[in-house]
């Protein structure tokens, strides 16, 4: 027979044991906190590939109810909408009439190819007010084509038979360079610029609110802006890549990417030396790895809160 002298310590040490375990769980996801103010919508997370699961780059920064969005991918405004009660979502900021306000951190088509829908589906649906977008030098000049490749369509809803109001389609369009760009009572932004290839004006972007900081890399290759701008943020949302993945690439395509995107390897350095209570991967290059591998790379230099998002994950 065993003991009750046995039986209590195996009693006390599993009770220890569960004590302990708990405790390293609560320590470990204390860390970081959903907020009734600020939530982030990961609206798309993917990259030109033509992923069915994971949109075109975009962010939503819902705050009190405000939707201020950053890059508008193919499907942003579906995916906006999907968030929303109307369509089961939860996010009430992102009832797509709401969607006043964009931030464009570069001129790439798989982060800007959804502007016309931006400008044109939230009108249709009620929208009256101008959208305000801020982006690079050569935002202004996009969208004047925008607007003026679907101006039948502006004057057949104005004019015809299903007339609507002559304000929601109409877009304030400013070119940006670095400093703080917007400023109301929800958000102060500001602009960075990051090394991304041979772009010449491509920006990330940091939102302060009334309760977080978060910075968003936009596609970047590692530099010292995007640390700089992300020490103790709150969440990081950054752009990745599978080195183990490129890796077995051939030597041109090893050249692109290192020069224009971040690998899992270096955002995990990048992310040790700034802190962010949360890291969020978006924009993922798989290039036939998992998220597991990816995830691991990062580990290897960063040993903070990190997840790969979803599309409409919500943080």
């Amino acid at each position: 027979m065993i003991s009750s002298t046995r039986i209590t310590r195996w009693l006390f040490t599993l009770i220890c044991s569960f004590y302990l375990s708990a405790t390293c769980y609560c320590a470990e996801t204390a860390a970081w906190e959903r907020s009734a103010v600020t939530e982030v919508v990961m609206l798309g997370t993917g990259t030109p590939f033509s992923d069915p699961q994971r949109s075109g780059p975009s962010v939503a920064i819902v705050v009190n109810d405000t939707p201020y969005l950053v890059d508008f991918g193919p499907g942003v405004i579906r995916r906006a909408a999907a968030a929303s009660p109307e369509y089961g979502g939860k996010v009430v900021g992102l009832d797509v009439a709401n969607i006043r306000h964009a931030f464009l951190t570069h001129l790439h088509s798989d982060h800007s190819v959804g502007y016309p829908d931006l400008i044109f589906s939230p009108w249709t649906l009620g929208r009256d007010k101008p959208l305000e977008v801020y982006g690079p030098e050569g935002t202004v000049q996009m969208t004047k084509h925008v607007l003026t490749a679907w101006g039948e369509d502006v004057r057949y809803r104005l004019y015809g038979l299903e007339p609507t109001n002559n304000q929601g389609w109409r877009v304030n369009a400013h070119d940006i360079s670095e400093g703080i760009i917007y400023k109301d009572e929800n958000v102060t932004v500001e602009a960075f610029s990051v090394r991304h290839g041979s772009w010449p004006n491509a920006f990330g972007y940091r939102f302060t609110t009334p309760d977080r900081v978060i910075v968003i890399s936009g596609d970047a290759a590692p530099s010292e802006s995007v640390e700089k701008y992300s020490l103790g943020a709150d969440i990081l949302i950054h752009e990745v890549y599978s080195k183990k993945g490129l890796d077995e690439r051939d030597t041109f395509w090893k050249t692109y990417h290192s020069n224009n995107h971040t690998s899992g390897v270096e955002l995990g350095k990048i992310a040790e030396r700034a802190r962010p209570k949360l890291l969020i991967l978006y924009h993922i290059l798989f290039f036939g790895s998992d998220e597991e591998q990816i995830i691991d790379e990062i580990k290897q230099n960063f040993d903070g809160n990190v997840v790969m998002a979803n599309d409409l994950d919500v943080y």
